[in-house]
């Protein structure tokens, strides 16, 4: 028997600790990142938009993987990215936005939140 941890019997961290932890990291690496769209406090989902020198990006969950997320847009013009919001939050009206702005295009996710 080890001592391994079953992540999948975790509970997951609140979405509004979470981004509220997020947006703390972002500031402390130098990028601007502000709460664009505020959604269910405990199981919101998030989405994150990273701005910057080509355009912008599109981080959003990834399907089965609890709170990790994957980039669905690169490098695409910001109209872009407000039509998928549009479109998604009809489909979810509690979900979250965080909007950085990092002229490298840096997402400051961990290597466990993102794939």
């Amino acid at each position: 028997m080890g001592d391994s941890i079953d992540e999948a019997a975790m509970p997951r961290l609140r979405a509004d600790i979470w981004v509220a932890a997020y947006l703390r990291r972002c500031a402390g690496a130098g990028a601007f990142a502000a709460l664009s769209r505020r959604g269910d406090d405990s199981a919101g989902t998030i989405f994150i938009e990273v701005l910057h020198d080509e355009g912008g990006d599109l981080w959003a969950p990834a399907p089965g993987a609890g709170r990790v997320l994957e980039r669905v847009l690169h490098a695409v013009p910001p109209f872009e990215i407000a039509e998928r919001m549009e479109r998604e939050r009809k489909f979810d009206s509690d979900l979250w936005l965080v909007t950085v702005e990092d002229r490298a295009g840096r997402h400051f996710l961990a290597d466990h939140e993102h794939v």
